[in-house]
Order: C-alpha cells, then structure tokens, then sequence
C-alpha cells in the first residue's frame, strides 16, 4: 500500500489537522526528505498554502488545532505544535501549548525548523542575490559543484526542487541531484 493511501486511510480521506475533506495532499513534514507515514501527513489546500507561507495566516482557521493536537500520529501532533508555535502571539494558542506534550524525540524534530523562535534568533537562509530561502522552494545552481564522495558533478542551471534548510547553519540546503542528496551551501544557488 502507498504511503498517501495509508494517509487517507488513518485519516478517513479527511485533513489531519483541521477535518477539511476537499483538495487533499500529502506533506512531509520538514526537515524530512522522505515519504513515508510516519513523517507525512494529509493536509486541505487551506492548511497546506499557509503551512508554506503561500498565503497570510489565518488564525481563526487554526482553532482546529484544539483537536488535531491530541491525534494519536506523532507527525500530526509535530505540525499541530508548530502551527501554534506561529501562532502563539494570539493568546489562545499559547493556553493549547501549555496543555501539549511531545516526547523528547518529538519535540526535538518538532523545534527543528525553528517555529518556538522569536524572529530575531531564527537562522535566515539566502540565496546568492540575498532572497530569502524557506523549506520546499525550488533553486538553480549558479556554477558547477563536484559533490563531495563522489564522481558526480552538478552543472550550473540545474534545477533543484523541494529544498530543505539546514537549522543549524545558515549557509546550508538540502536536496537531491540526479538522485542523490546532497547539501549545498546557498552561496551557490538561486531561487526560482
């Protein structure tokens, strides 16, 4: 069984966070790279759009949060927590954080992409023209990288798609090239 139906199976063919049962999709939770169950989940449009910043945060659409928070999924419970981390200026996600708990693996993974941060100690990625780089954009190479361990060279102008940010170093990405995985330093990339 592929891993989207066993999402939509654990899920009743619903949105894992707020029960939508319209435009689903599968999500990997970052900093993962891999599809699999216990790192994805099935989100609505709505949810996925301003999960990635693609739209202006709508914290009343958040409320939902008050039941996925207790789902039996840690990946679930993982971008619940983190939803109202972004959200925690509003007041009332702040009293749902107080009554969460993840375990320490889980809050480790959960605070890897920084959402527990004020702006000013969260690790700003930029590309070599100084645009701002989040998880799943897609970026170009500006020159030929040799990929350390390897043969393989990765030419300037390929395409990389769904990056993933380095938490702990600024000047690092993630992603794949020719199948590989790769980090690349942001120096070296534009985005797209």
């Amino acid at each position: 069984m592929s891993v989207l139906q066993t999402l939509i199976d654990r899920s009743n063919n619903c949105c894992e966070l707020c029960t939508s049962a319209q435009d689903l999709k599968q999500y990997t939770i970052p900093p993962s790279l891999n599809e699999n169950v216990a790192n994805d989940i099935l989100v609505c449009k709505t949810c996925l759009d301003q999960i990635e910043g693609h739209v202006t945060m709508n914290p009343n659409h958040w409320r939902c949060l008050n039941d996925s928070m207790w789902s039996e999924h840690v990946a679930v419970q993982i971008m619940a927590w983190r939803m109202l981390q972004r959200l925690r200026d509003e007041g009332w996600p702040k009293d749902l954080l107080d009554m969460m708990y993840l375990d320490g693996d889980a809050l480790a993974l959960a605070r890897a992409t920084g959402e527990d941060k004020d702006d000013s100690e969260k690790i700003i990625h930029r590309d070599v023209n100084g645009v701002v780089l989040e998880n799943g954009d897609s970026v170009v190479l500006v020159k030929d990288l040799k990929v350390k361990g390897s043969s393989m060279v990765a030419k300037q102008g390929t395409a990389i798609r769904n990056i993933r940010l380095d938490r702990g170093n600024q000047d690092y990405i993630e992603g794949k090239v020719a199948g590989q995985h790769i980090v690349i330093i942001t120096q070296y990339v534009k985005k797209t």
